[in-house]
């Protein structure tokens, strides 16, 4: 039989595969031990933190969709990018792009700086130059995100991969913004790809976890046993939610992206919109790589508010159907402020090297109906243009402490975790 398409690949994962009792979808195993067929006689599994065949199921799936030779299913996103950290040692150098995410880039710069695992070059992919240094790093292994979050900046990962290769240099590239139905890094070059599953590959914002994907068998191996080492693999039960969220991963993105797509043509025509960031849009300065190494644009955009930072408790607040919460990729659409939620933990001027300014916003677009979220967006924008005026009518601008507020943020309790 040829090879297999990305939504047969998904969508038939485990399916009549049961050889106790014949159920056509795979079973949940919960267990967390084995029987030993006898003294000194394991079978295939012994203990679930090291394997569980709910979990291999999953980890067997996204390797075939990513075209990979074997994948470890992580706790979290998270812990899928520190797993790949164990290849460096403290006298290597890792790559990372000034754009990533706020989380990647909190666990990168404080590994470096206070564990010293490792020597750590920023690098902005996006500038004239890069390939030039990054050759004068000594470079062990070069971290990529593409298409950025929160910006969309899109990086050549074939033109990096080229460079690393020439440097002996692994390549790992965060996928999770497009999925493998969209993006495929290994084919281009990559070595090792990782994913958070609490996105797009579940796509229900109902579980956090992770996937690593390598290219090399054996070094795959050597990863797998890091994971049970550390104790940072998938639990079961998230697996099995993962596999039946990933089964729609194809339709999914495909009515996201056609919603993206009327929601990016409506945000260009705003008024008090500055900037929209979609590397679909053809004066995309990423557009062409985009269209060369992507399948499709994906469902996140972001734009730039063209009002001050002031009004955005008006703007979120004016909302309906766009949720103001973290993450990204599920059915339903969401909205957040990358510079206060998943970027907070990048100090102020990592933020302004990125690009992160205070009114950028940024969505996650879901599956409902498009013109429900259209008229969603409008009203909202109503909302800030009334705010706007009141305050020009009222000759005294409206006054915000934005930097006190933003820091009262950080120091809740309850969100002490992110920062």
């Amino acid at each position: 039989m040829s090879k297999r398409q990305a939504a047969t690949i998904a969508a038939r994962a485990g399916i009549a595969q049961d050889t106790a009792f014949g159920a056509v979808t795979p079973p949940l195993y919960l267990t967390s031990t084995y029987e030993l067929k006898a003294f000194k006689q394991p079978g295939q599994y012994d203990y679930s933190r090291s394997n569980n065949p709910t979990r291999d199921l999953l980890a067997e799936t996204l390797a075939e969709l990513e075209g990979g030779a074997k994948a470890i299913v992580t706790s979290t996103g998270m812990s899928a990018c520190l797993l790949a950290l164990q290849l460096l040692t403290p006298d290597d150098t890792l790559v990372i792009p000034h754009d990533c995410y706020g989380g990647s880039y909190r666990l990168f710069t404080n590994l470096a700086q206070r564990k010293h695992a490792f020597k750590l070059v920023i690098v902005n992919f996006q500038q004239p130059g890069w390939a030039e240094q990054i050759r004068s790093t000594g470079a062990k292994m070069i971290w990529l995100e593409t298409p950025s979050n929160p910006l969309l900046q899109i990086t050549d990962i074939k033109a990096v991969c080229e460079l690393a290769k020439s440097l002996a240099a692994l390549v790992v590239v965060d996928n999770t913004f497009l999925s493998p139905v969209l993006q495929q890094p290994l084919a281009l070059g990559a070595d090792i790809v990782v994913h958070s599953t609490t996105k797009y590959i579940n796509g229900h914002s109902d579980i956090v976890g992770g996937v690593l994907i390598c290219k090399d068998q054996q070094q795959g191996d050597e990863l797998k046993w890091w994971a049970n080492c550390l104790g940072i693999t998938g639990a079961p039960f998230d697996c099995y939610m993962t596999l039946r969220g990933l089964r729609t991963l194809e339709p999914r993105l495909r009515l996201q992206q056609e919603n993206t797509t009327k929601v990016v043509a409506f945000l260009t025509k705003q008024p008090l919109v500055a900037k929209v960031y979609y590397p679909g849009l053809e004066d995309h300065p990423g557009h062409a790589i985009a269209k060369s190494q992507q399948r499709g644009f994906g469902a996140m955009c972001s734009f730039d508010l063209a009002a001050n930072a002031s009004v955005l408790p008006v703007f979120f607040s004016a909302l309906r159907l766009f949720t103001l919460a973290q993450s990204l990729g599920g059915i339903e659409s969401l909205i957040c402020h990358p510079g206060s939620m998943t970027h907070a933990s990048m100090d102020a001027a990592a933020q302004q090297t990125a690009g992160i300014g205070p009114t950028l916003i940024r969505l996650s677009v879901g599956i409902e109906n498009v013109d429900d979220l259209l008229a969603d967006l409008q009203q909202a924008f109503n909302a800030v243009a009334g705010a706007v005026e009141n305050t020009v009518n009222q000759a005294a601008p409206v006054t915000a402490n934005t930097s006190n507020e933003q820091q009262q943020f950080r120091l809740n309790p309850a969100l002490s975790a992110f920062w």
